[in-house]
């Protein structure tokens, strides 16, 4: 075993060899992140049929990483080594390759779900081999930096676990450590129903047939945040979120209630405004009418929030909307519909925010909190949507525009059921287990938004990056304090 201490300054001899098995974009980002802070020796490997193109890529790119004709020829030689392989394939991939596994050598995995990961480990990887692993809660476009980074001490002495420790210590992220089981549990919270939520907006959008900003719908402040998330899902690879929604029980739980709150939600929206509104003080409003939606929405405040609400100690987590306003893709028009009187017209056209209602819905629902998350291991999706959550349901001005717009406006109606049919299509492919299904499905919307990838990429990288600024500074302030 190599000293724990042991530098990327020390001579090539003194240092561990680093192997990463599947050079997908977060295998790259490993191997990219370990050569820039001068880890001298790293092996990695892809499918045989794309040897050529691996060793290309990292000729250009990564020059001091050496490329293997296949995982047996990582797995003999590394004396830490990790799995960057999709979680679907991660049992047959190390069954594989696992027997070859250098004697004493630290085996690690990043894959979103941890339940195959370890069953893989256990039943494939010799005795005398450390598992400790790990899983960077974002995606490889993301800086590294502050970012949660999950490490998971199942089988290694105290001297592993330190040389795995100091080897990541460059990527300046954030170590969470956890169990497999804590991780899955994690992650289903804090990743499940976000993805299916950006997921289903890109459906129903992209069913529709039009952009939405290019309609003068969807844009700024919070439709900022709605649209570039939605997208950047979309122009990530399917199965980074296939794996996690099919095979974690939880996330599947998650998925299904979203869905049904999507549901009973518009549903109790159309019913509130199946009839004429009455005038009053020259605004149409019906108290009545709205009351069940009120308490329905009301109730799921008050499970999620209500404990915020009195004892504020954090900084919101969303940027003001004149900031958001910049990443927007399209112009926000005035709001053309009436509106209760104690709200101020604003530039912001008022819709229901069904996903954000369903959200917060499926959290009370399932008595989850998402702010315990957000300290412990919040992916930047993640915080930004929690983060328009809270700006709309601590918001009582907002939140009655919301609920005004959900029982008398009928613009994004049409909309909104797309929406509905889009949630429960995702939580039916993820209930029967299908990736198949799941691949057409996500490949289907991928490629009306394809497109505009270039140009929400930018936008969105960059609103992230403000986002995550922002929440460091106010963690900087908060410690000096």
């Amino acid at each position: 075993m190599f000293s724990s201490t042991v530098s990327p300054n020390d001579a090539i001899e003194s240092q561990p060899t680093i192997g990463i098995i599947g050079m997908g974009a977060m295998g790259k980002m490993y191997a990219k992140l370990f050569a820039q802070a001068g880890w001298k020796k790293i092996h990695v490997c892809d499918r045989p049929e794309n040897f050529e193109i691996t060793r290309e890529y990292c000729s250009t790119n990564i020059p001091n990483a050496q490329v293997l004709k296949d995982g047996h020829a990582v797995a003999r030689s590394s004396d830490f080594m990790m799995y960057s392989v999709e979680a679907e394939f991660i049992g047959r991939v190390v069954q594989e390759y696992g027997p070859s596994t250098k004697m004493g050598a630290i085996v690690s995995g990043q894959t979103s779900v941890k339940a195959p990961e370890k069953e893989a480990f256990e039943k494939s990887l010799p005795e005398d081999t450390h598992i400790i692993s790990i899983h960077s809660l974002h995606g490889p476009t993301v800086s590294t930096i502050g970012q949660p980074l999950i490490i998971i001490n199942h089988r290694c002495s105290a001297n592993a676990l330190s040389l795995v420790e100091n080897l990541l210590r460059s990527f300046k992220s954030r170590f969470v450590y956890l169990t497999y089981e804590e991780h899955d549990l994690v992650t289903a919270n804090t990743q499940a129903v976000t993805h299916a939520a950006f997921l289903s907006m890109g459906t129903a959008w992209a069913s529709e047939g039009s952009y939405p900003w290019e309609q003068g719908r969807y844009v700024g402040g919070i439709e900022t945040v709605k649209v570039n998330l939605a997208l950047r899902i979309y122009s990530n690879a399917w199965h980074v979120y296939a794996g996690l929604a099919i095979l974690n029980p939880k996330a599947r739980e998650q998925i299904n209630q979203y869905a049904q709150s999507a549901t009973e939600l518009y549903k109790m929206m159309l019913e509130a405004g199946s009839g004429l509104p009455t005038r009053k003080n020259d605004q149409f409003s019906d108290p009545k009418r709205e009351s069940k939606l009120r308490q329905r929405i009301e109730w799921a405040q008050g499970v999620v929030f209500d404990d915020l609400s009195r004892t504020r100690s954090r900084k919101p987590i969303l940027l003001s909307e004149d900031i958001l306003d910049k990443f927007s893709l399209g112009r926000s028009p005035m709001i053309p519909d009436p509106c209760p009187p104690e709200v101020d017209l604003s530039p912001r056209k008022a819709n229901s925010h069904l996903s954000l209602l369903a959200m917060v819905d499926c959290w009370a629902h399932l008595n989850i909190n998402p702010f315990h998350h957000l300290d412990l291991a919040a992916t930047p999706l993640f915080r930004l949507f929690l983060g328009v959550a809270e700006h709309l349901f601590l918001n009582p001005s907002l939140m009655d525009m919301t609920i005004h717009s959900a029982i008398y406006d009928t613009w994004h109606r049409a909309n909104d059921l797309e929406f509905v049919v889009a949630a429960r299509g995702w939580s039916q492919c993820v209930e029967f287990m299908s990736f198949e299904v799941y691949r057409k499905r996500f490949d289907e919307t991928r490629i009306f938004f394809e497109p505009r990838f270039d140009e929400v990429g930018l936008l969105g990288s960059e609103m992230i990056k403000a986002v995550m600024a922002s929440e460091v500074d106010a963690d900087s302030t908060k410690s000096s304090v």
